[in-house]
C-alpha cells in the first residue's frame, strides 16, 4: 500500500473515532457521523445536499439551488421548500455544517467527501507516473476508482444532478483509461485485455479504449485480434459518425503491421524514445571486499561488457573445477560494470553442480523481478522467454547467470535486446553456445593465493610464518574458495599459528589426497569446516545433504534427523554459523550445491551404519506423505484415500486451518516432488507413488507445478513397471490418466486408465479400481460417448457405495459426473437433482474443494434448464472456492462457463470479459481443445458486440485447432466464418 493510502487509512480511522462528518456522492448520496449513517431525507433534499457538497464550500444562491433542483419549471413554493430542506439538514448535520449567508447556503464541513478523496488519489497517481513509479501509480489509481459505489448521484432528480452525473461518469472512465495505460506501461497487459474488452463493449465509440485494447492484445501475442479491433473500429465510426479513426489509432495499426519493436516493451510515461523499466532489479550479490588478483580477466571481461551497446553477448567465465572463484570474479566484474547497465542487473544461481534449476522457474523469478505479476506470467519456457525478451527490449540490463549446467539451460535465459549482456559462470566450457566469449579460469598463481590469504589472516601473522603460509595455500590447491575457508578459520582463532593450520592439513592424509585438481579439491576445502563439527552437527550435515529438494523446512529436517524441532533448529543454526548451510528464509535452509555434494560424500564415507542414509530419506518421505495426507483430509474430508495410503512412521504436521494447510502444500510442493523422484526405488517406491496420488488434484491442477508433477508421475510409473510393483504402477498410471485428460489428450488418457484398472485388480487396490471407473466416465463424456460414461459411472457408484470401505465423498463426485451425462443427453431435470444430491453430501461433510466442483456441475445443469440467474450464483460460489484453494484449472473452467452463460443471457460484454479471463487461466493447462472452445465463445460474444473482424480472428484460430484435432466442432466454426464473410 502506498504512503498516501496508509495516511488515508489512518485518517479515516481518526474520523470514525472523532465522529466527524463524511459524505459520499460517487454513488447514492449518503452521510455519516463517525461510523453511524445519517438519514438525509427525500430525493430533492439529497439533491440539494449534493449540489452544496460539489461546490467545494462555496455559497450557492437560492435561485441557483432552485435551478439545480427543478430547472426552468420550479414549483410555486420552491423557495419555501428550499428553506424546509435546509432546516431538516441542519437538524441532522448540525448548524455548524450547513450555514445561511448572502441569501443562499453553503456547506462548511466538506473535509471528508469521497469525490475529494478520489481527486487526491488521482493527483498523487499522476505524480507517481511523472517520476516513473508505476507500481505506486497503479495502486493510487485503484484507490481513486474504488471511491465509486455505482452510479454517481444515484436516483437524484434535477438538471444539476444530471449534468454532474455525466461529468462524474466521464471522470470515472478517464481514470480507468489512465490506470489501464499504467497497466500496459508496467507489463500487465494480460489483465488489461479482459477489462478493456468489457469497456469497449460498453463504450463502443471511445477510441482511446480501442487503442489500449489493440496494444494489450498485441503484447499478449494476439496480433490478428489487435488488427481486427482496428478494422471493427473503422467500420463502426464510418457507420455511426461518418468519420475515420483518429490519427493515433491509425498509427498504432501501422506499427502493429510492421511489428514495431517499440510496442513490445512498456514505455516510460511521457518518453516514447527512452523506455525506462518500471522496476530496476539490483540482484547482484555483494562483492567480496578482499578480491585479489585476476587483473587480466577483470580487464578482458570489463572491456567486453563495455561493448554491449548494439550487441548481445554471452560471456562465460569457466574452469573445470569448483571453488576456482568463477562467481567471485563474475560478481566483481558485474559490479564494476553496473553503470553500463542503468536499467538493472539480474542474478540467478542455476545450481548446475547439483539438480539444475529449470529455465522455466528461473524465467518466472526474472519476470517477477522485472515487475510482472504472478497472474501475468505465462506457463512454458518459450512463452516466458518471449515475454522476458520483450520486457528487456530497449533497456540495458546485465544478467549474471551463475553456475550453469550447460548451454541448453542458458539459451532461454539470454537477453535478446541490444544493450543487454549475459555474464555466465559454469564448470563446463560452453563451446556450443553461439556468440559466447569463452574465458578459462584456472587456479590462482602462488603470489595471488598468498596475497588473498594475507588479506584475510593479517600481514603480521603471515610475515612471521611465510613458509608455513605458502604450505597452507599449496595444500588448498591454490583454489580461492579453499584458501578463504582455511584463512577464515585461522583468523577466527587467534591462539593458532599458521604452522598449526599447516600441520593440521598435513596430518590429514585424506585431505592431502583430495587437494588435487578437479572436484576433490572442493571436498578438501570443506573438510576444514566439517572437521570442526561436533558429532551431532556432523551427522546433521551429512544426512541433510542427502535430500534433493531446493531447500528444506525445519520440520522436514527434524524428521530426517529424528530429532525435535528445537534440537534441529539449534543444529542447523550452528551449521549456518559455520558457513556450511544457508538460511534461505525463517525456518528454511539450503545447501550451496557444492557443499551438498561434499555432504553426500561425507555421508557415504562416514555414516555408520550405512543404512542410516536410506533411513533418513525414508523418514523424510514419511513426513511428506503423512503431512500431505493431513492436508488432503482437511481439503477433502470423508474420502477414503488417506485410509489406503502406505503406512508411515512419522506423524506429520497438524494445521490450525485449511488456509495454513494450503500454504504448507504449495510451499513444500517442489521439495515433495524432488523427494518422489529420489525415492522411486525399492521399498520406498509405493510411498513415493502415494505421495503423488494424494497431491494429484492439488498440484497437477494448480498450474504452477503441473509439468514437474507429470514428469514425476512418469518416473514412478516406469520404476514401478521395472520393479514389477502393480500397486505403485497402477496409482502412477491413475495420475497420468488424469493429467492427460486435463490436457485434452483423451485417447492416451483412456489407455492409461485401462492399464491402471488391470493393475488395480491385480493388486486388489480399491482406490485405483473405483477411481479409474469415475475417470473413464469423464473421458467418455468428453469424447461424447454418453452410454459408456453412464455405464462406468454406475459401476463407480457401486464401488464407492459398497465394498469393504464405502466412500460417500467420492460417491458425490461420481454423482456430479452422472449429472453431466444426464444434462448432455437432455435429461436436465434429473441432472439438476443429481448435482443437488452431490452438493448435499459434500455440504454435510464440509468438503470445500469438492463443494466447488458440485456447484460448478449444478451451475451447468441449471443453465441447461434456462435458470441462468441460479446458475450464475452457483458458478460464482464455485469460483471463489477454487480461487481460495489455488485450483487454476477449475478457475479457468468456471470462467468459461460464466462466459457461456452471459452469452446465452445476451450479455456479450460480460461474456467476452469472462472468456478472456478463462483463456488466461487455462493457458498451457486445459489443452488445445479447451482453448479452441473458449475462443469460439469469445468470437460469438465479440460478434454480438459488433466487433466482427476480431470475432473472425478468434474463430479462425479456433478452427485451425479443431481441424488439427479432427474435432466435430470444426463444422460449426466453418459455418460461422462463412456467414461472417458473407455478411
Amino acid at each position: 500500500m502506498s504512503e498516501d493510502a496508509l495516511r488515508g487509512t489512518a485518517a479515516a480511522a481518526e474520523q470514525l473515532a472523532a465522529g466527524e462528518l463524511r459524505f459520499a456522492v460517487l454513488g447514492p448520496v449518503r452521510a455519516w457521523r463517525g461510523p453511524e449513517p445519517l438519514a438525509i431525507g427525500s430525493p430533492q433534499q439529497r439533491a440539494m445536499l449534493a449540489a452544496l457538497l460539489l461546490r467545494g464550500g462555496r455559497t450557492a444562491t437560492a435561485q441557483e439551488l432552485v435551478d439545480a433542483l427543478w430547472g426552468e419549471e420550479p414549483p410555486p413554493r420552491a423557495l419555501a421548500a428550499l428553506r424546509t430542506y435546509a432546516s431538516r439538514l441542519r437538524k441532522v448535520l448540525g448548524a455548524e455544517a450547513l450555514v445561511s449567508e448572502a441569501g443562499g447556503y453553503a456547506m462548511r464541513a466538506v473535509a471528508h467527501l469521497d469525490a475529494d478523496r478520489a481527486a487526491d488519489r488521482a493527483a498523487a497517481a499522476e505524480d507517481a507516473v511523472a517520476v516513473g513509479d508505476l507500481a505506486d501509480a497503479r495502486d493510487l489509481y485503484g484507490e481513486a476508482l474504488a471511491a465509486w459505489d455505482g452510479e454517481p448521484l444515484a436516483g437524484l432528480p434535477g438538471p444539476y444532478a444530471d449534468l454532474e452525473r455525466t461529468r462524474l461518469e466521464e471522470w470515472h472512465l478517464s481514470l480507468q483509461e489512465a490506470r489501464l495505460q499504467v497497466d500496459l506501461d508496467s507489463g500487465h497487459h494480460a489483465d488489461a485485455v479482459s477489462e478493456l474488452t468489457a469497456l469497449t463493449a460498453a463504450h463502443p465509440l471511445r477510441e482511446r479504449l480501442r487503442e489500449l485494447l489493440m496494444l494489450a492484445l498485441y503484447r499478449s501475442g494476439r496480433q490478428a485480434e489487435a488488427l481486427a479491433v482496428y478494422a471493427d473500429t473503422r467500420r463502426l465510426l464510418a457507420d455511426e459518425l461518418g468519420v475515420d479513426p483518429r490519427a493515433e489509432l491509425s498509427e498504432l495499426q501501422e506499427r502493429i503491421l510492421r511489428a514495431d519493436e517499440g510496442l513490445s516493451a512498456p514505455h516510460a510515461p511521457g518518453d516514447e524514445a527512452a523506455e525506462v523499466p518500471a522496476v530496476r532489479p539490483a540482484q547482484l550479490p555483494a562483492r567480496v571486499p578482499d578480491f585479489t588478483g585476476r587483473a587480466d580477466f577483470v580487464k578482458e571481461l570489463g572491456e567486453l561488457l563495455a561493448t554491449a551497446d548494439g550487441n548481445v553477448m554471452a560471456v562465460s567465465a569457466v574452469a573445470g573445477i569448483g571453488g576456482v572463484g568463477k562467481t567471485t570474479l563474475a560478481v566483481h566484474v558485474a559490479h564494476a560494470a553496473r553503470e553500463l547497465f542503468p536499467d538493472g542487473q539480474l542474478y540467478v544461481d542455476l545450481q548446475g553442480s547439483g539438480t539444475p534449476a529449470e529455465p522455466e522457474a528461473v524465467l518466472g523469478s526474472f519476470l517477477r523481478a522485472l515487475g510482472t505479476k504472478d497472474s501475468d506470467i505465462p506457463s512454458g519456457v518459450e512463452e516466458r522467454s518471449a515475454l522476458y525478451r520483450s520486457l528487456l527490449s530497449g533497456r540495458r540490463i546485465l544478467a549474471l547467470l551463475d553456475n550453469a549446467r550447460d548451454a541448453a539451460q542458458i539459451r532461454p535465459l539470454l537477453p535478446g535486446a541490444e544493450g543487454c549482456a549475459a555474464l555466465i559462470t559454469s564448470r563446463h566450457r560452453m563451446v556450443d553456445l553461439p556468440g559466447a566469449h569463452l574465458v578459462d579460469l584456472d587456479v590462482m598463481a602462488p603470489d595471488e593465493a598468498l596475497s588473498l590469504f594475507t588479506k584475510i589472516v593479517g600481514e603480521e601473522r603471515v610475515r612471521a610464518e611465510r613458509e608455513a603460509s605458502m604450505d597452507v595455500v599449496a595444500a588448498c590447491g591454490f583454489l580461492p574458495l579453499a584458501i578463504r575457508i582455511a584463512a577464515s578459520r585461522l583468523a577466527a582463532r587467534r591462539t593458532w599459528t599458521v604452522s598449526v593450520l599447516a600441520s593440521k592439513l598435513s596430518d590429514e592424509r585424506r585431505r592431502l589426497d583430495e587437494l588435487q585438481a578437479g572436484d576433490q579439491a572442493v571436498k578438501a576445502t570443506f573438510e576444514l569446516g566439517y572437521g570442526q563439527l561436533t558429532p551431532p552437527q556432523a551427522r546433521a550435515f551429512r544426512l541433510l545433504g542427502l535430500a534433493d529438494g531446493p531447500d528444506i523446512s525445519l520440520a522436514a529436517a527434524a524428521a530426517m534427523l529424528d530429532r525435535t524441532d528445537e534440537e534441529t533448529e539449534d543444529l542447523l543454526e550452528s551449521l549456518v554459523d559455520a558457513s556450511l548451510l544457508e538460511s534461505a528464509a525463517p525456518g528454511r535452509y539450503r545447501f550451496h550445491d557444492l557443499v551438498r555434494l561434499y555432504a553426500r560424500a561425507c555421508a557415504e564415507r562416514d555414516e555408520y551404519p550405512p543404512e542410516e542414509c536410506g533411513a533418513a530419506l525414508s523418514r523424510l518421505l514419511d513426513f511428506y506423505l503423512a503431512t500431505a495426507a493431513r492436508v488432503y483430509e482437511l481439503r477433502r474430508p470423508g474420502e477414503r484415500l488417506p485410509r489406503h495410503l502406505a503406512p508411515t512412521k512419522q506423524p506429520g504436521l497438524d494445521f490450525a486451518s485449511q488456509a495454513a494447510a494450503n500454504d504448507w502444500l504449495f510451499a513444500e510442493a517442489g521439495c515433495m516432488l524432488a523427494t518422489v523422484r529420489q525415492q522411486a526405488v525399492g521399498d520406498t517406491l509405493q510411498r513415493a507413488a502415494d505421495l503423488l496420488l494424494v497431491n494429484q488434484e492439488d498440484l497437477a491442477e494448480s498450474g504452477v507445478f503441473a509439468l514437474q508433477y507429470a514428469q514425476a508421475s512418469r518416473l514412478v510409473r516406469d520404476a514401478a513397471q521395472a520393479a514389477n510393483d502393480p500397486l505403485a504402477e497402477g496409482r502412477a498410471r491413475l495420475n497420468i490418466s488424469a493429467e492427460l485428460s486435463m490436457a485434452g489428450r483423451l485417447t492416451e488418457a483412456d489407455a492409461e486408465a485401462q492399464h491402471a484398472y488391470l493393475l488395480g485388480q491385480a493388486a486388489d487396490d480399491i482406490v485405483v479400481c473405483s477411481h479409474v471407473l469415475n475417470d473413464r466416465a469423464i473421458i467418455a463424456t468428453l469424447q461424447n460417448r454418453p452410454d459408456d460414461a453412464e455405464a462406468y459411472l454406475n459401476l463407480a457408484l457401486e464401488a464407492f457405495r459398497g465394498g469393504r470401505d464405502p466412500d460417500e465423498a467420492s460417491e458425490a463426485s461420481a454423482l456430479c459426473n452422472l449429472s453431466r451425462v444426464h444434462v448432455n443427453t437432455g435429461r436436465t431435470a434429473s441432472g439438476v437433482q443429481l448435482a443437488e444430491q452431490s452438493l448435499a453430501i459434500l455440504l454435510r461433510q464440509g468438503a470445500a474443494v469438492r463443494q466447488a466442483n458440485a456447484r460448478y456441475t449444478l451451475g451447468i445443469a441449471l443453465a441447461a434448464q434456462g435458470r441462468l440467474d441460479d446458475a450464475e450464483s452457483e458458478y460464482r460460489q464455485a469460483l471463489r472456492i477454487f480461487e481460495e484453494n489455488r485450483q487454476q484449472f477449475w478457475e479457468g473452467m468456471t470462467l468459461f462457463r460464466l462466459a457461456e452463460l452471459h452469452l446465452d443471457a445476451r450479455r456479450p460484454a460480460q461474456s467476452a470479459a469472462h472468456a478472456e479471463q478463462a483463456l488466461a487461466r487455462l493457458r498451457d493447462l486445459g489443452g488445445p481443445q479447451r482453448r479452441a472452445t473458449t475462443l469460439s465463445v469469445l468470437g460469438k460474444a465479440l460478434e454480438a458486440l459488433g466487433q466482427h473482424v476480431r470475432a473472425r480472428a478468434c474463430w479462425t484460430e479456433a478452427l485451425a485447432i479443431f481441424e488439427e484435432l479432427e474435432a466435430p466442432e470444426a463444422a460449426e466454426l466453418r459455418g460461422l466464418l462463412s456467414t461472417a464473410v458473407a455478411a
